[in-house]
């Protein structure tokens, strides 16, 4: 069995090492399924996260109503926000940069998920609370895109029961479907 606290601490060391001088990409099977209209959560990323921007960029080009994440406690479903780019955000729980909680609540259809590590099956490993896990079990239709370094991707991250798989991953390099 593998210890997914020593894992995420590895892989957290791996991500902070990663060369960030490369945008991540934005591929065709990305932006093919960006219709005006549609809305896409990405996230602001926090320290070595991957920046979604360019993606969320791609979006706002194709018409497409941006949201992040608001998070204000453990205990409660993260909620997506309305936000354009270059909306002011507000720190939040866990120092999370989000939109104010006055933002108005969206839908989202596509996730933009960061993450600590991935494998080819599309399973994720994040930072444990759960948050997106909890958010994708309530958001079924929604196609989740992980958001990573390619030194990211493993051969196997475990999977508990409650973990939702993603339907692709978007590295610097490469588009990957499991």
């Amino acid at each position: 069995m593998i210890d997914k606290p020593a894992l995420r601490a590895r892989l957290r060391a791996v991500r902070d090492g990663a060369a960030r001088d490369r945008p991540m990409r934005v591929p065709p099977a990305f932006t093919d399924r960006l219709t005006a209209g549609t809305v896409v959560a990405g996230y602001a990323p926090f320290g070595s996260e991957a920046d979604p921007a360019p993606l969320l960029a791609a979006a706002a080009d194709a018409g497409c109503r941006l949201a992040l994440p608001h998070v204000t406690r453990r205990d409660r479903p993260m909620r997506f926000l309305a936000w354009r780019c270059g909306d002011d955000l507000s720190e939040g729980l866990y120092r999370l940069r989000q939109p104010d909680a006055d933002a108005p609540e969206v839908v989202p259809d596509i996730i933009l998920t960061p993450l600590l590590g991935f494998d080819a099956d599309g399973h994720r490993l994040g930072q444990g609370a759960g948050f997106y896990d909890r958010a994708f079990a309530r958001l079924p239709f929604a196609w989740r895109v992980g958001v990573a370094w390619s030194v990211q991707q493993v051969d196997h991250c475990p999977a508990d029961p409650w973990d939702v798989p993603l339907h692709a991953i978007v590295t610097e390099s490469d588009w990957i479907v499991p």
